[in-house]
């Protein structure tokens, strides 16, 4: 019996070795089949990453070449914006300078028509003047040359009329005005007007500074234009300079009837005669038939006749001068010295208070 039992120990032992080394063999080979596994799959995920990433370039290269496209593009847009900018604001200065060109010579235009228009009136005056001053018993030798005496005639053609650029309207009308010859008159030229008209005529200029003018507007201009009210006086003197001042007759539609400074007067068998309204220069109750207006402002200021006297009779002498300056005064200087010397005893008269009947 004990050796029956000795010899199947053996056996079982060499059975239970062979088991082991099988699950060994086993457990090697998963292992084997777990690494092969992984390492596939980790070569396929680096060929699935690498063709993510290649996508990822490409499609960050498209972007790229359409940022700089895009980049191109606004550059010219700001570019082509500047430039049209650039041409509107040229093309805008253009035309503020055309308006304003055109629209200082409409108002030059509109002060030389007006200028035209008071020569025409000073002319129909003279020739009115003319016309009652010629009768069969006392004709008038201005509208008779035949009459005239040769130093008269000859006299008459240094005051002719050039049509073209109607220098002589002032000075023909204000010689007609009085019915008296002036050459009935004694003169004497003083040598030191004379002497002072001359050297202005040499370079004629509107600056009072020269001793010709300065001397005119401490003795004429000045006083004649010296009214009640100092302010509106010395804006009158500077539209007179400036050859802005307007003056036209007041219809009898355009007079205010209620106003606090004006007065009805009854005029015969009852009738509504005049309005009397207080003068803007003397501040003194007068028939105002005339009203001025300073340059383009609009406003309109009621005078007094012999307030329009005065303005009027310094705006002859300022008229004269400007056509000598301008070269329309075709005269010899002795001439024109006393045609100078004529506007001035005007405005001398006209500060006295003289005037004539139809202011």
């Amino acid at each position: 019996m004990p050796s029956k039992g000795s010899k199947e120990e053996p056996e079982t032992g060499c059975q239970g070795a062979r088991g082991v080394d099988e699950t060994q063999s086993t457990e090697h080979l998963n292992v084997s089949r777990l690494r092969s596994s992984s390492v596939e799959i980790r070569e396929k995920g680096s060929e699935f990453l690498k063709e993510e990433l290649h996508k990822a370039q490409k499609e960050l290269k498209l972007k790229d070449k359409e940022c700089e496209r895009l980049s191109k593009v606004r550059e010219q847009l700001e570019q082509e914006l500047e430039e049209l900018t650039a041409s509107l604001f040229e093309e805008a200065h253009k035309m503020v300078r055309e308006a304003n060109t055109k629209q200082a010579a409409s108002e030059k235009q509109l002060r030389e028509a007006r200028g035209k228009i008071d020569m025409l009136q000073a002319e129909v005056t003279a020739l009115k003047t003319l016309v009652i001053t010629s009768t069969p018993s006392s004709p008038n030798r201005e509208l008779h040359p035949q009459l005239q005496s040769p130093s008269k005639a000859v006299f008459r053609k240094g005051h002719g009329r050039n049509k073209s650029t109607s220098s002589a309207v002032v000075s023909a009308a204000s010689q007609n005005v009085t019915p008296e010859p002036v050459s009935h008159e004694c003169k004497e030229v003083d040598s030191i007007l004379f002497a002072e008209f001359q050297a202005w005529k040499e370079s004629p200029t509107l600056d009072k500074s020269c001793s010709f003018l300065d001397r005119i507007y401490r003795e004429d201009v000045g006083p004649c234009l010296d009214f009640t009210k100092q302010e509106l006086s010395e804006l009158v003197r500077v539209a007179v300079e400036q050859n802005t001042l307007t003056i036209e007759p007041v219809a009898s539609q355009t007079l205010p009837v209620v106003k606090v400074s004006s007065e009805e007067c009854g005029g015969p068998n009852g009738f509504r005669s005049q309005i009397v309204m207080k003068c803007a220069l003397s501040g003194l109750p007068r028939t105002c038939k005339h009203r001025i207006m300073l340059g383009d402002s609009g406003n309109y200021y009621y005078i007094s006749p012999s307030c329009r006297a005065r303005i009027t009779a310094v705006c002859n002498f300022f008229t004269y001068i400007r056509y000598i300056q301008q070269g329309l005064v075709r005269q010899d200087v002795e001439l024109m010295y006393w045609e100078v010397m004529r506007l001035r005893r005007e405005m001398s008269l006209a500060k006295l208070g003289f005037y004539p009947s139809e202011m």
